[in-house]
């Protein structure tokens, strides 16, 4: 409890009302101490100016000498007089304390310091408290022409200005205390409102730490507290999104790393094949070939064709490496012409194996390009075909314009390609199978088809169902109006 701040807050409100209430109580007091015997000391000096005034005019009227013997003779007089005036009992004492008259014999039955120093000469008065009254006896001698005479006595009854002063001092407790119990109940529930949502921000917090990034804060509050609340929620959604993005990008590194690792081997496996060869024949030649010129012309046939395969080889990762960049400077093509100009020059080869190419386009198929790199795409497709193709069988190139989108479509007959190999078909030195691929073939071809479809903002992919594979190219069509604007 003294650890928490609803606690602390209760505590320290506590401590400063008490602390108050006690600085409050003797002020009051003091307050009320001070205002009572100013009160009492100016109704006591009234009565003994009044009092005196009384004296000195019975005594000149009567024309008596200034002496105690006259004031003893008129003393009960005096005193009955002065007790009508001021409806205060009344003692009348002769210069040596003989009590010469009493209105109420009662209240004057005791010597006290006030009668005491009154027969000093001296004016003084003694407070008494008993059962819950306040009396004052307030005595004071009579001086008459500079002469001492006698002695006035005065018991007066203040226990109504007591009791108004107790009165006022228990209003101002019962105020004080109605005061605290409602700033008391006022700073209880704004602890509560305060500390019960930081509690649960505080749980939630530890949540969080644990790993639990599903947790919610949910406050319908408008002040400081609601919008921490939103901006805890909003900082556990972006550190979600960061760890999502964050293990994201792990895989893709992870993936990266593994198609690193396949080229890299690949490349490795690629260039090995030739030099291996190479390097066998030369070996060989270099050992018998002057004695064997059959094994000499076998043997360097067979390093010439090994090293153009190699030098292919180079030229396509050259390619390859150049996949993201524009090198050349774009310009018009028309895709139409071109496809039926590399579908003429293909047909030679088409015929060595025993197949045919069927094209079919439209003029003003344009793009903005580069016409190289679309020529190669053409050409690479179309070698695909023909060498992995049905004999004795058509391929089709269509090019269309559908949809303000200009569509290339190489359609050939051969073995099915599965689901599986079309999702990695594109990767660089992927090949399906053996049986599919030529023994020079590196595996590159598609991966660099890709590379020029995406350098001229297009897509492509492959179809292979029922042994007939297409292969769908679309382009960003250009329009002639749009280029002469």
């Amino acid at each position: 409890m003294l650890h928490t701040i609803r606690g602390k807050l209760l505590i320290g409100f506590f401590l400063i009302f008490l602390l108050f209430f006690l600085i409050l109580n003797q002020m009051v007091a003091r307050n009320i101490e001070s205002g009572n015997h100013k009160i009492m000391t100016d109704s006591l000096i009234s009565l003994k100016n009044n009092s005196s005034a009384y004296v000195r005019q019975s005594f000149m009227i009567h024309h008596f000498a200034n002496d105690e013997l006259y004031f003893g003779q008129i003393a009960e007089e005096m005193a009955k007089d002065l007790q009508h005036d001021t409806a205060t009992s009344i003692s009348m004492y002769s210069i040596t304390g003989e009590m010469l008259f009493a209105s109420d014999p009662a209240l004057f039955t005791t010597d006290g310091e006030d009668l005491t120093q009154a027969l000093l000469g001296k004016t003084a008065y003694r407070i008494t408290y008993e059962n819950g009254t306040a009396s004052v006896l307030f005595a004071f001698p009579v001086i008459v022409e500079g002469t001492k005479v006698g002695i006035v006595r005065f018991a007066k009854d203040f226990t109504l200005l007591y009791e108004q002063s107790t009165e006022i001092r228990r209003t101002i407790f019962v105020i004080a205390m109605a005061v605290f119990a409602a700033a008391f109940l006022f700073t209880y529930l704004l602890s509560r409102h305060i500390t019960v949502p930081l509690v649960k921000l505080s749980n939630a917090s530890s949540e969080v730490m644990k790993g639990k990034l599903d947790t919610r804060l949910s406050f319908r509050r408008k002040d400081e507290i609601g919008k921490l609340a939103a901006n805890f929620n909003n900082m556990i959604e972006r550190i979600q999104n960061q760890i999502t993005t964050i293990e994201q990008d792990r895989d893709q590194l992870e993936e990266l790393n593994q198609a690193r690792k396949r080229f890299f081997d690949n490349v490795t496996h690629e260039l090995k094949t030739p030099l291996t060869t190479i390097m066998g024949y030369a070996t060989l030649i270099q050992e018998n070939g002057s004695h064997d010129q059959a094994l000499f012309e076998k043997g360097i046939t067979h390093i010439v064709g090994e090293s153009k395969r190699l030098h292919d080889m180079v030229l396509k990762l050259l390619e390859q490496s150049k996949a993201t960049q524009m090198a050349d400077r774009v310009a018009l093509v028309d895709v139409g012409y071109l496809l039926q100009d590399v579908c003429e020059t293909m047909t030679i080869k088409a015929k060595r194996y025993k197949k045919s190419i069927q094209s079919q386009t439209v003029e003003g198929l344009l793009v903005l390009g580069q016409a190289d790199k679309l020529k190669q795409l053409f050409i690479n497709l179309l070698d695909n075909a023909i060498k992995y193709g049905y004999s004795h069988t058509d391929i089709k190139a269509n090019a269309e314009l559908v949809s303000d989108v200009l569509r290339v479509t190489f359609t050939n007959e051969g073995p099915t390609i599965s689901a599986e190999h079309l999702s990695r078909i594109f990767e660089p030195f992927y090949r399906v199978d053996s049986v599919m691929h030529e023994a020079d073939s590196a595996g590159l071809g598609l991966s660099i088809c890709k590379g020029i479809v995406d350098e001229h903002l297009g897509s492509i992919r492959i179809t292979s169902q029922s042994e007939q594979t297409l292969v769908y190219i679309e382009l960003p069509y250009q329009r002639m109006e749009s280029v002469q604007e």
